[in-house]
């Protein structure tokens, strides 16, 4: 069933049907208790039961949004950008709760085994994430304003099929997260400079 987001193309879940609701222009995503995209680079099992919100995307494309999580938070709780062509080839941007209590931005590319890599602190509530095309390449950035970038990480994903970009909730450890997307923005413009974001 296809979802119609303000300014995107129509979208489509990825596994199942995810819980979105639409709050004074914001859109929010609502994780079941539980849910995770992780291939465990140690071996252990992998899950995929979150789902992310996600269409076809234009190229070149820069997805941006200003992001935050509602509520109590829990271990691993967040909003994600996302890529995802199939279990063994997906990337995701996170807005996520540490172990420790802090929330940061960490991201995570997946070939068959996920790279996970913390990023920064964030002690304002919310970040500005982005994910770019470079080519056949994928650039990640965070700001904490909207309007200076930061550089997170460059990547490829030579996936079989066709990857899809979209927006995720997850709440691998805890009963709900509830992930607020605002200022969504689409543009198929190429990045000049990936190092600094512009």
């Amino acid at each position: 069933m296809s979802v119609v987001i303000p300014g995107l193309p129509g979208s489509e879940w990825t596994h199942g049907v995810g819980e979105i609701a639409v709050e004074d222009g914001a859109i929010l995503l609502t994780a079941a208790p539980g849910v995770d995209w992780t291939n465990d680079a140690t071996g252990a099992a992998p899950f995929h039961t979150a789902t992310s919100l996600s269409f076809a995307p234009p190229r070149p494309f820069q997805l941006s949004a200003r992001v935050s999580v509602g509520g109590q938070r829990t271990t691993f709780d967040a909003a994600a950008l996302t890529l995802w062509a199939d279990e063994d080839h997906w990337a995701k941007l996170c807005f996520e709760y540490s172990p420790h209590g802090e929330e940061m931005v960490v991201s995570v590319v997946t070939d068959r085994y996920s790279d996970d890599s913390n990023g920064p602190v964030i002690t304002g509530g919310e970040v500005w994430l982005r994910v770019s095309s470079v080519g056949d390449a994928y650039a990640y950035h965070y700001s904490v304003d909207g309007s200076e970038w930061h550089f997170v990480r460059l990547f490829r994903l030579d996936s079989p099929a066709p990857l899809r970009l979209g927006i995720m909730s997850q709440a691998p450890m805890g009963d709900v997260a509830v992930a607020r997307f605002t200022d969504l923005r689409l543009v198929t413009e190429q990045l000049a400079d990936v190092r600094d974001g512009r």
